[in-house]
């Protein structure tokens, strides 16, 4: 049999959990084809793994390289991790589109953003393909898109018709492999949508046996009520549902972490099909408006500018970031306060200065009210990002104890050269498959490395609906990584985000080497993955 490619003599962490074994693997064209100790590679090609682990590829359940990837196809703040798989779709998608959804894209995500032609977001993942990327590509639609396609940004349930048009649209997506329904309920106009619209719209994904996927109504003061949700819509709908980024925000709803997995252990003891995932830091990272209660964002940007711009208005929405609510979800109070967030203003612009600095600093450096200098900030910038340190350390490791939590960035794919490094980025961009590799496994044995190397692959890849992906076995499709289980880590900080990791030396995909011996080949070998299809 003539062979592609042959890895040799690492152990072989196969994704289903259990102990190593040494062998090789040999790959023939996108498959892998055999795993034992000798093969005879029949002169293809040989990476060495001798000492190191060889695992599938990583899966990132949660990823933010769209625009990225769609720029700088090599994907390489995740191809050094050893991740072969993209997940998109946090509640907004790139498609399906309308003209003013387009052009809310295009303007929100600045002058970067490439021209949206196409309509679908079957399309867009094909134009990735066509254009070129490093890791493969799928993606959530997300609630956003329908919410816009529907109700617009208006504070109200979807009509009648206006449910039946999206769910059609959704129905269409999901035929064309798309992965299910992915919602960001913190954020207008997610938000606005409520419990039986979820339903209404993954009762079609249940159709395609699709999944529900959420970043919560809330991750702090109503922490458990926003699980129930979650764990009602999929009970409702009859759709597998999962939590984004689990996590508990703010010091005094730390301790509902508990209660929390409990409720989720409740659900799957019922045969309910509920998982979640996270990333390994403490901090998370938004648009620094959405520190701004939702209901101002009503009729979006240009409505909350001239709601800004009038002085009673203004006044009510100071009160609002400063006050707890019943109503939405305060990640300024739950980060502490100004002190808590970080400002991630681009090197040009009138907040450039402040970079690298907390919103108390800024406001300090300024002699303003750190509340006031917070809507400066967005009326001159609305797509300023920040960071709010609101998580446990503590609270982050009951987390990623339980089998059901895999892994994400929730971060974009960045490059560790000029231009890229003047756009600031979360450290998690570079370091979070890292991390769990050298912070939680190796230092602290939180987890097993056979068990580590499950949650980040066969795991979100089952859960996925990804067939012939996240395992190591004879027909599945060669996405491999090697790594060294003694120096993987993370280098990326808060201050220094822009850092690669160490310690993965070979990465495989589709049976192509896209990383050999520690440096990126240039090959860019991704695909389209549609859910339920063996591509």
């Amino acid at each position: 049999m003539a062979s592609s490619l042959m890895i040799r003599g690492g152990t072989v962490h196969d994704g289903t959990g259990g102990p190593g074994r040494v062998a090789d693997v040999l790959v023939e064209g996108d498959r892998i084809v055999a795993i034992g100790p000798g093969l005879d590679g029949h002169g293809a090609p040989a990476l060495d793994a001798t000492g190191l682990v060889v695992s599938p590829g990583f899966v990132n359940v949660l990823s933010h390289a769209y625009f990225t990837l769609e720029s700088d196809g090599r994907g390489l703040s995740d191809l050094y991790q050893g991740v072969t798989t993209q997940i998109f779709g946090e509640g907004l998608s790139i498609g399906p589109l309308t003209p003013a959804l387009r052009a809310e894209l295009e303007a929100s995500f600045g002058s970067g953003t490439p021209p949206l032609v196409w309509e679908r977001l079957s399309e867009f993942l094909a134009h990735l393909e066509s254009k070129g990327v490093v890791q493969n590509v799928a993606s959530f639609v997300g609630a956003h898109n329908l919410r816009m396609m529907g109700a617009g940004s208006d504070d109200r349930p979807m009509s009648a018709a206006e449910l039946s048009h999206v769910q059609g649209v959704l129905g269409e997506e999901m035929a064309d492999g798309a992965l299910g329904l992915g919602s960001a309920l913190i954020y207008p106009p997610g938000c606005f949508a409520p419990t039986a619209e979820l339903v209404a719209l993954c009762q079609v994904v249940a159709r395609y046996d699709g999944m529900y996927i959420s970043h919560l109504r809330s991750e702090g003061d109503h922490f458990l009520d926003a699980v129930d949700e979650l764990i009602e819509i999929g009970r409702r709908a009859g759709v597998r549902a999962e939590i984004y980024h689990l996590k508990a925000a703010g010091r005094h709803n730390w301790p509902k972490m508990t209660r929390a997995i409990e409720r989720i252990e409740a659900a799957r003891a019922g045969g309910q099909p509920v998982t979640a995932d996270i990333y390994p830091y403490l901090a998370g990272q938004t648009q620094l408006a959405a520190a701004i209660p939702p209901h101002f964002h009503e009729g979006g940007h240009a409505a909350l500018a001239a709601r800004l711009a009038d002085p009673a208005e203004r006044a009510r929405i100071r009160e609002g970031v400063r006050t707890p609510s019943d109503r939405w979800e305060n990640i300024y109070l739950a980060s502490g306060g100004a002190d808590g967030v970080m400002l991630l203003p681009g090197p040009e612009g009138p907040a450039a200065r402040y970079r690298g600095l907390s919103l108390g600093q800024a406001a300090q450096e300024r002699g303003a009210d750190p509340v006031e200098m917070l809507l400066e900030l967005v009326e001159q910038d609305p797509a300023l990002y920040a960071m709010y340190f609101m998580m446990n350390e503590d609270v982050l490791r009951a987390a990623l104890r339980n089998p059901w939590v895999s892994v994400g960035s929730d971060a974009e794919s960045c490059a560790a050269e000029p231009p890229h490094t003047d756009v600031p980025t979360h450290p998690r961009a570079y370091g979070t498959f890292a991390r769990i590799l050298g912070t939680y496994v190796r230092d602290e044995g939180l987890l097993s490395l056979g068990e580590a190397v499950r949650r980040m692959t066969s795991l979100p890849a089952g859960n996925l609906g990804l067939r012939d992906r996240g395992v190591l076995t004879a027909g599945a499709y060669a996405d491999i990584v090697v790594f060294d289980p003694d120096t993987v880590t993370d280098l990326a900080t808060y201050e220094d985000p822009h850092r690669y990791a160490r310690g993965v030396r070979h990465v495989v995909v589709n049976g192509e080497t896209a990383f050999a011996d520690g440096r990126p080949t240039g090959r860019l070998p991704g695909r389209a993955l549609r859910r339920g299809r063996s591509r």
